[in-house]
């Protein structure tokens, strides 16, 4: 599958991003990624997930608003969206399209530990295939800064994690989008989209409900 096919790199990086203002979000990213030993008091167990059918819409947005990326961009600076830089590098790459018409999108937000995974961790390619297997689909790139500019009222200390197929920079690293509220203001920052990356059970993935693509014209615009 494309998304297997994309996430075929090595050991999980975290490189440092230069843009500025964004150092909270970053650091508060890391922790929030960062594995711990403490375990989840029992009555705060997760209910594993069986399908996608069951899980409720987290939020509905619009994409395919834009003509193009540049626009997409232009809007972020424009709402005072800060854009890391790695964030920034993937929205300018060839390989971020927009969708051809507009269209209303339902997004969920689940975790590793609501899709069946145990201990502290697990590698990125591995939440994707057990999503797919569920029955998500991958939410298309431009749902990342179109989650930004429409979910103004993002709460302080929330990381959102598109589940998307990754976008390589122009040093061929894989890179996902990751819709931010690090206490520094809200942000829409790049993240290893790396087969290997360890990330955290109780963190956020957004995926798409499959039904919505079945037959939609989804034709981007470069």
């Amino acid at each position: 599958m494309p998304v297997a096919a994309a996430l075929c790199c090595g050991l999980l990086l975290w490189p440092v991003d230069a843009t500025s203002g964004q150092c909270s979000a970053r650091q508060a990213l890391q922790r929030q990624l960062k594995p711990t030993s403490k375990a989840p008091p029992a009555d705060a167990a997760p209910i594993h997930i069986v399908s996608a059918r069951d899980v409720p819409i987290w939020k509905t947005i619009e994409i395919g608003s834009f003509p193009d990326s540049i626009a997409l961009r232009n809007a972020l600076n424009a709402a005072d969206c800060a854009i890391g830089g790695q964030a920034e590098e993937i929205l300018a790459r060839p390989a971020f399209t927009v969708v051809a018409r507009k269209m209303q999108i339902d997004l969920v937000a689940v975790s590793p530990a609501e899709l069946g995974f145990d201990g502290d961790a697990v590698s990125l390619a591995d939440i994707y295939v057990r999503a797919w297997q569920l029955g998500f689909r991958p939410a298309p790139a431009e749902v990342g800064p179109q989650l930004r500019l429409q979910y103004p009222d993002q709460p302080m200390g929330e990381f959102l994690i598109v589940g998307m197929e990754p976008i390589r920079t122009w040093s061929d690293e894989p890179v996902i989008l990751t819709v931010a509220n690090g206490g520094a203001g809200l942000i829409l920052i790049g993240q290893c989209g790396r087969a290997s990356a360890k990330v955290a059970l109780t963190s956020r993935f957004l995926f798409a409900r499959s039904q919505q693509f079945d037959g939609a014209d989804l034709t981007a615009h470069r």
